[in-house]
């Protein structure tokens, strides 16, 4: 996807499909990554740990978002940072779309 020089709205850059969970790489760096993700309702990605912060903007839905093992409900507009090597999932409680920016430290 080349949406360099060009201005485009994020939550129209990746769709929901059925029973899945969908993801666009924006950027992909040495540095780090920006990633759009779709998730149908009920949806989700299971506990795991990354050796980096990740940012989680959610574009549109809702979700919850277990970090350390403490739940955070996040709706359209909302911003969290799960921080680097700490257990997190994501579930969806309503369809959702969110922008993940991973930065490596």
């Amino acid at each position: 996807m080349d949406i360099v020089g060009k201005a485009e709205n994020l939550v129209s850059l990746v769709d929901y499909q059925d029973g899945s969970v969908v993801s666009k790489e924006i950027i992909k760096k040495d540095s780090g990554s920006i990633t759009l993700f779709a998730f149908d309702k009920g949806q989700g990605l299971s506990e795991h740990t990354a050796p980096f912060d990740a940012l989680v903007y959610i574009l549109d839905g809702q979700a919850e978002i277990y970090i350390a093992g403490k739940v955070h409900l996040l709706k359209t507009s909302q911003v969290i940072i799960m921080p680097a090597n700490k257990p997190h999932a994501l579930k969806a409680i309503e369809r959702f779309k969110m922008f993940l920016a991973m930065i490596k430290q």
